[in-house]
């Protein structure tokens, strides 16, 4: 039978060594899953900004709805790795078959809605007339096949919380190397691609379907459907003493979905918070017109891929602390906890001074338009100085949930996303006539309050407690 290659419950090993065996895999996912909305917002932005901003308008309707599932995951990690770190894998088999009908009980409802819905939520969200219908086509076409990425993220949640972070990575490979195909071929109409090879002027002939934002809204789609699919396969099908089979009872537990609503619903209010948050934000960006919008679409695509490390950071504190204290050591949860901090700082304060310097090529990638890229870049270069400051508010929280303690990261966000970010955005721009650089600074204030709560929450100590399970604890 297959075993982890490190014992993360072992307190005679390295640290750093266990915290980059775990995180580095989950970097390279992070990477890849944001590439899927990268890849469709650089690939469509050869279009033109109407394009980019059609693929982009409905993204913080989409966060919130994801931020659901994302939620009912952590709740899953939490729970299957305090069980991993227990030796409890028949518990932990158990939390994984409740994942998978939560899956289904709350999934599939929140999936159909941006299908019933998807003429009226890019009118909502302020989408002009030059992109409005381009906007609800895309968002219908990947909304048809949002169930299969909202697997992705709860069974990644899965792997995640039993140690395995190599299986996801190697799904989102697959999946961002059918998407960055998909859209080459869909998106443009048939062309000839010219290249030099070993001296020599060769040209071939290309096949294109020439559907656009279309185009990409289906290779989207098409890319979910294969990695929401193997991840849940291999459940059955990779050796791990938390294996599930065909002849398991699947059976609803009230308990234990008890046990994981509770722990999540904490998790699942603060996603809300963030997400009506960048709602508000979002349609306040929509008020100044089409170029700010896609501004706004550039510099957070560009940004994205440089805080990836801090969401690796984040997710892997939520298993470390986890199956630390799934083991009873408190003193190993919190060395993990700081020891990853630390870590986080040191690469999140070497990625800003890569945002800063390459701003320009960055948004360059995306789109071409002047007027977009000379406000993506500006705004770009004033997120990267808050790059260390987001490490340590993700990776706070992120060792706090592992623990169980997710009312805390919710308290924080509540306060911190509706008091800066949200009632910021709403001052700068519709009352103060300000634009979207003055509504990013509102941002930065947001991650250096929850930096500082999540800080000072860890530090004392509740969290070692929270979670109280006869099965894990």
């Amino acid at each position: 039978m297959a075993r982890q290659k490190i014992d993360l419950t072992n307190e005679n090993q390295s640290i750093i060594k266990v915290i980059l065996w775990l995180a580095w895999p989950l970097f390279l996912e992070q990477v890849l899953s944001t590439l899927v909305s990268f890849v469709d917002t650089a690939m469509v932005g050869s279009l033109g900004a109407a394009a980019t901003a059609s693929v982009s308008i409905t993204n913080s309707f989409v966060f919130l709805i994801n931020g659901v599932v994302i939620s009912l995951g952590i709740g899953i990690t939490a729970y299957v790795a305090r069980s991993v770190g227990a030796k409890d894998y028949e518990a932990a088999r158990a939390y994984i078959r409740h994942a998978l009908l939560l899956l289904l009980i709350i999934g599939l409802p929140i999936a159909a809605a941006p299908v019933i819905l998807h003429k009226q939520i890019p009118l909502w969200m302020g989408a002009g007339e030059d992109f409005l219908e381009d906007a609800q086509s895309y968002l219908l076409i990947t909304s048809s096949m949002r169930i299969f990425t909202m697997a992705m993220m709860v069974l990644g949640s899965v792997y995640r919380g039993r140690g395995d972070t190599k299986t996801p990575l190697k799904v989102n490979i697959i999946v961002n190397l059918v998407n960055v195909v998909g859209n080459y071929l869909l998106i443009h109409d048939p062309h000839t691609l010219s290249f030099s090879l070993f001296g020599a002027d060769l040209s071939i002939p290309m096949w294109g379907a020439g559907l656009g934002v279309q185009g990409a809204a289906l290779s989207t789609g098409f890319s979910w459907l294969l990695g929401g699919t193997a991840l849940l396969v291999m459940l059955f099908t990779k050796e791990d003493p938390t294996k599930l089979s065909v002849r398991d009872s699947f059976r609803p537990d009230p308990q234990v979905i008890r046990r994981v609503v509770k722990l999540s619903v904490p998790a699942m209010l603060e996603r809300l918070c963030m997400s009506l948050a960048g709602i508000v934000v979002a349609k306040s960006i929509a008020t100044l017109g089409t170029t700010a919008v896609a501004a706004n679409a550039v510099y957070n695509t560009a940004e994205s891929l440089s805080y990836m490390p801090a969401f690796a950071f984040a997710n892997a504190c939520t298993t470390l602390v986890g199956q630390a204290l799934g083991a009873k050591k408190i003193s190993l949860a919190k060395r993990y906890a700081y020891t990853t901090v630390g870590t986080g700082l040191a690469v999140m304060f070497l990625t800003g001074i890569g945002l800063y310097l390459f701003a320009n090529p960055l948004v360059r990638i995306i789109n071409q338009d002047t007027e977009v890229v000379a406000l993506a870049e500006r705004c770009l270069k004033l997120v990267a100085f808050i790059q260390p400051v987001q490490v340590i508010a993700w990776t706070f929280a992120g060792g706090l949930r592992g623990a169980g303690d997710t009312r805390w990261p919710f308290y924080s966000t509540a306060v911190s996303t509706w008091l800066f970010r949200a009632l910021g955005a709403i001052l700068c721009i519709r009352v103060w006539g300000m634009g979207l650089y003055e509504s990013v600074i509102c941002m930065c204030f947001d991650f250096a309050f929850r930096s500082t709560v999540m800080f000072l929450r860890f530090r004392s100590g509740k969290w070692a407690n929270v979670l109280r399970d006869k099965k894990t604890a």
